[in-house]
């Protein structure tokens, strides 16, 4: 059982900053994984009245605040259909819906979990994050930031581009956690795609050698998902061998460019 000594519900993003530079003191956010865990914490620090629940639309681009629901994601009407049903797809396996209704955008960014779902989306429509006090950053450069960093993260901004994206999956039962993960986005001929669920966290691999070039066909969705699977690495854990997921990693790679194809 996780227990704390104080609960406070900051009334700026000032105050919860300095709150949570004392090692001992943590941020809830959907206070999910958290209770998993045993052991005392100081201060236990509720962003709930600073605002950061809403998804903004601008002409450029959707500001998520942190303490936006997955559920708010996965029925957004305007990020899915930017992101053609990527949105709702990366979200919609993930325990159910009541989870969904009390799971946060800044709990899956900022905890960078291997298993994350929303951390390999975002990653693939080249989001960026905004800290309090670190400032703005792409997804790829936050998620390669020590895992002690004490900072709030404040929203996450998906730009509004033409860039087609594809999500998909492996598990072995519909609300596990994932075996692999992938995401697979082009815009004019610039392909790249997200693995994650490695079980490390995810990755990002672009078309370093321009096998995609020419566009996509059958044969060159093959040797760019090869080449992928042959330039990450892969774990193995309870879910899955390392093997395995390398393999998954080729099919769902072919599966997501053939996808975008058809798109």
């Amino acid at each position: 059982m996780l227990s704390f000594n104080q609960y406070v519900r900051a009334q700026s993003l000032e105050e919860a900053y300095a709150l949570c530079q004392k090692k001992s003191n943590v941020v809830l956010g959907g206070m999910l994984w958290l209770k998993m865990q045993n052991g005392n914490k100081g201060t236990a620090i509720d962003l709930c009245d600073l605002g950061l629940d809403q998804i903004e639309e601008t002409p450029e681009e959707y500001r998520i605040g942190a303490m936006v629901s997955l559920r708010a994601l996965e029925t957004h009407a305007g990020l899915n259909e930017l992101t053609r049903g990527a949105m709702a797809e990366s979200v919609k396996h993930i325990v159910g819906v009541q989870f969904r209704n009390v799971a946060t955008v800044g709990g899956s960014i900022f905890g960078r979990f291997g298993f994350s779902d929303v951390l390999t989306l975002f990653m693939a429509l080249d989001a960026k994050v905004e800290l309090y006090h670190a400032g703005v950053m792409s997804v790829k450069e936050f998620s390669e930031f020590p895992r002690k960093t004490r900072d709030i993260l404040v929203r996450v901004v998906v730009p509004k581009t033409e860039r087609k994206t594809v999500y998909l999956s492996m598990r072995n039962t519909s609300t596990d956690f994932p075996v692999l993960t992938c995401a697979v986005s082009g815009q004019k001929g610039d392909y790249s795609c997200v693995i994650g669920a490695r079980p490390m966290k995810a990755a990002l691999y672009d078309d370093e050698e321009g096998i995609l070039a020419a566009g996509i066909t059958q044969e060159s969705a093959a040797a760019f998902a090869a080449n992928v699977a042959s330039r990450a690495n892969f774990g193995s854990n309870l879910r899955g061998g390392a093997d395995y997921r390398k393999k998954l990693c080729e099919v769902l790679v072919r599966r997501g460019l053939l996808a975008l194809m058809g798109d």
